[in-house]
């Protein structure tokens, strides 16, 4: 498939920029997808909510600086790339372009993985 076919990636609203502070994390559910929100110094990253390694919420774990330390068994993610940086976990999680809209947190995600566009629409739901 050549850039003139590839489908625009659609965009999910997520929450407002006042709901996570600095420092702190926020989990919402939007479209079908369960999100972890991060405010890194007035900059914001979403990251699948899951850790890879146990049943811990990201949201719900250690922010320092862009690596978040789950609660469960203090492995640790880049929260800017998804990446592992800490063991026990070895598996990354999905990280999603983030962007600011109007003062909301927004993602996008590939078309081919986006739900419907009545799905894409509703309030998210933050937790």
């Amino acid at each position: 498939m050549n850039a003139a076919n590839a489908a625009a990636p659609a965009r999910i609203k997520l929450c407002s920029t006042d709901e996570v502070a600095p420092g702190e994390g926020l989990e919402v559910q939007a479209a079908g997808l369960t999100l972890a929100v991060f405010n890194v110094d007035g900059r914001f990253h979403v990251i699948d909510d899951q850790c890879t390694h146990g049943p811990g919420k990201l949201s719900e774990g250690y922010l320092e600086g862009e690596v978040i330390e789950c609660n469960f068994h203090q492995g640790c993610f880049n929260v800017r790339t998804g990446e592992v940086v800490a063991p026990p976990c070895v598996t990354p999680v999905r990280a999603y372009p983030t962007f600011v809209e109007d003062g909301t947190v927004c993602i996008e995600i590939p078309e081919s993985s986006a739900p419907t566009a009545a799905s894409t629409d509703s309030d998210p739901t933050p937790s």
